[in-house]
């Protein structure tokens, strides 16, 4: 037994950026049951948000990685992807920004956890998490080294973990499902 109480731990999952952070920075994937499971430890999970962006109409395996979150216990926020075009470049790319409701959530359910982590790289959340630390919570936040703005990793110190230091537990391993109509996608999409 535990010489010390539980605290109240929400996680919150950036999931465009832990995409692109699994697909570039680590070359493998999570699993993100096992993540949660490794995440909360012995502490008391209160809330595991995960948010994502969806194509309009949904992809069916974006559907299926929805439910397949819900199941492990995430609250899942979508948004549909917006398509931006670069005159420049004439290229388009799809984004679904949502850093503001990871925001929203984070100070909305703030008397319900001790503990905030936050899976993401994304600088952008520095002022929040200075703000969330100010009013007394503790703070983690989860990626890899090269691909955490320089800024976030200043803000939080030794309140790092590196993603690659819980690989053994957390790397997805089963090979996905073979489906005849599928693309041979991952359950993690290449959008933003």
């Amino acid at each position: 037994m535990p010489m010390y109480a539980r605290r109240r731990v929400s996680i919150f999952v950036d999931g465009a950026n832990m995409f692109y952070t699994q697909k570039k920075g680590l070359g493998w994937f999570f699993d993100p049951a096992k993540l949660l499971k490794v995440l909360r430890s012995d502490d008391e999970l209160t809330d595991a948000y995960w948010y994502m962006g969806l194509k309009q109409p949904p992809d069916p395996r974006d559907e299926n990685f929805v439910r397949f979150l819900s199941y492990a216990g995430y609250v899942v926020r979508t948004k549909g992807l917006k398509t931006i075009y670069d005159s420049e470049t004439g290229e388009t790319t799809q984004k679904a920004n949502l850093d503001v409701e990871i925001v929203m959530d984070m100070f909305n359910t703030i008397e319900n956890y001790d503990k905030a982590i936050l899976l993401s790289g994304d600088g952008d959340f520095e002022r929040a998490l200075e703000l969330l630390r100010s009013r007394g919570k503790s703070i983690t936040v989860v990626s890899t080294q090269n691909w955490i703005a320089a800024e976030l990793r200043q803000a939080i110190g030794s309140h790092f973990i590196d993603l690659q230091d819980m690989r053994a537990q957390i790397e997805r391993t089963a090979p996905e499902p073979r489906d005849s109509r599928s693309s041979g996608g991952s359950m993690f999409q290449d959008h933003d």
